[in-house]
């Protein structure tokens, strides 16, 4: 186990990598936790979670709304959780989300921490603060940006996800190559097979290196005014596919990352052998790279999308492989651009 500290804005935050589950104790006190644990993960690790209180979350991006919120408040209501009970989140990026929002609002604030169960979790979404719920048809429309006390990272809880999901964590991988790291681009393409296999070395190097990448940027930009939209890469046009076409949120990346590189040779002079190769690697990860949802459904859901400024959207480009840029680009010019695809 390896113990790091990052410092935000709000406070420091104190991640534990490659810590069993079995541990939590040593982090939080099980009489005054309440643990907010995904209902698979539950069955599979619940054993090892002896003497906690719990409230298990139904598995599924469709849970993470207003009515779920409202499940889990009540639940609070009834165990008589007050200001000082911390919530901890266990499982992927929709209990993650969900318990940093509750934790947020509960009471005016509430202690929270996280145990991500799943790659993309462990990589991005525990990551940085960011917490919310969606709304209707529009992916985290209700947030805000919270930082956790603690993340503890349990690699070994990895080896139990489904292949589909093993895949859906490594666009996310790919995202940070793409815009800050391009030796870790190379890496990807290198150990390919070692990754996929799951091979512990490789595993937590991958893990490691993303946390280092999302963590110094929110660091450098925690609210989102300049280097941390960055982060968004292939999300702008990746959420909105995530919705119309009800896949898991890596997948829709990857298909949005593909259609940003794309629209970066386009408008960005970004190279189209480059264009060829994010395409290649996206693919041989397991992961799509065609958009079949409907031009019109997209963009009427991009022009909700938080990172709208009246009539432009901040979209980000690339222009070399681990350097992003972005580029505010008119939405009627992003629709005619999306139709040429």
């Amino acid at each position: 186990m390896r113990a790091q500290q990052y410092k935000f804005s709000q406070q420091a935050v104190d991640y534990y990598l490659g810590e069993s589950i079995a541990q939590l104790k040593q982090y939080a006190d099980p009489q005054r936790s309440l643990l907010l644990i995904d209902e698979n993960v539950n069955r599979l690790h619940g054993d090892k979670l002896e003497g906690w209180q719990k409230v298990t979350i139904p598995s599924g991006e469709e849970y993470k709304d207003l009515k779920v919120f409202q499940e889990i408040v009540d639940a609070l209501i009834r165990l008589e959780a007050d200001r000082k009970t911390m919530l901890i989140g266990i499982g992927g990026g929709v209990v993650t989300d969900l318990t940093g929002f509750v934790a947020s609002v509960y009471m005016r604030g509430v202690p929270f921490a996280f145990v991500p169960t799943t790659l993309l979790a462990q990589v991005d979404a525990s990551i940085g603060g960011k917490n919310g719920i969606n709304y209707g048809r529009y992916k985290n429309m209700l947030g805000i940006i919270r930082q956790p006390v603690f993340i503890l990272f349990d690699y070994d809880l990895l080896r139990t996800l489904p292949e589909d999901e093993w895949h859906n964590g490594f666009a996310e991988v790919i995202k940070y190559a793409c815009i800050q790291d391009a030796s870790l681009f190379d890496f990807l393409e290198q150990k390919r097979d070692q990754a996929l296999s799951g091979d512990p070395e490789i595993l937590s190097y991958l893990v490691e290196r993303s946390v280092a990448i999302k963590s110094g940027i929110v660091q450098e930009d925690e609210f989102e005014s300049g280097s941390r939209r960055w982060l968004n890469f292939g999300h702008t046009i990746g959420h909105a596919v995530e919705k119309l076409e009800q896949i898991a949120h890596g997948k829709a990346v990857a298909m949005g990352m593909v259609a940003a590189s794309r629209l970066s040779q386009r408008l960005n002079g970004f190279p189209e052998a480059d264009t060829v190769r994010i395409t290649r690697l996206i693919e041989s990860y397991g992961l799509p790279v065609k958009i079949s949802s409907n031009t019109e459904a997209v963009y009427n859901l991009l022009r909700m999308d938080k990172k709208r400024e009246k009539e432009f959207i901040h979209f980000i480009l690339l222009k070399q492989v681990g350097e992003a840029v972005t580029v505010p680009i008119p939405l009627e010019q992003l629709k005619a651009e999306l139709e040429s695809f």
